[in-house]
């Protein structure tokens, strides 16, 4: 199962979402994508982070084979051409990012050259 709501007024760019979560957790994992705005995302931040600001994205596992990411869509539109891409492809990377972390994988080297092989894998 993978549920998408929009929280926002802004559209979320297409893309395969529903492709990338199936290659990078499998069918039978159940997945929520939401795309939440900075007030939303800097609750969230604070309330599970400490972090009292908003961010791009957040990922929660709920179980070992369920979890939710929560993607700030104004946040990610601001910080793509901090990270030379369009907001598409941003938020592309941010959610391969996110299912990455849903999969196991921390912060690093290790993390990155999967994310670049799953950007180029999806054109991102």
């Amino acid at each position: 199962m993978f549920d998408i709501t929009n929280k926002t007024k802004s559209k979320p760019p297409r893309l395969p979402f529903c492709k990338m979560k199936k290659n990078v957790l499998g069918k039978k994992y159940e997945l929520s994508l939401v795309f939440i705005g900075n007030k939303r995302s800097q609750k969230l931040n604070k309330q599970h982070r400490g972090i009292d600001k908003p961010t791009n994205i957040l990922t929660f596992p709920l179980d070992k084979n369920e979890g939710e990411i929560f993607l700030d869509l104004t946040r990610a539109k601001t910080d793509a051409p901090l990270f030379d891409r369009n907001t598409k492809s941003f938020v592309g990377l941010l959610f391969i990012h996110g299912l990455l972390h849903l999969k196991g994988f921390s912060h690093g080297s290790t993390m990155e050259k999967e994310e670049n092989k799953l950007c180029k894998k999806f054109s991102i």
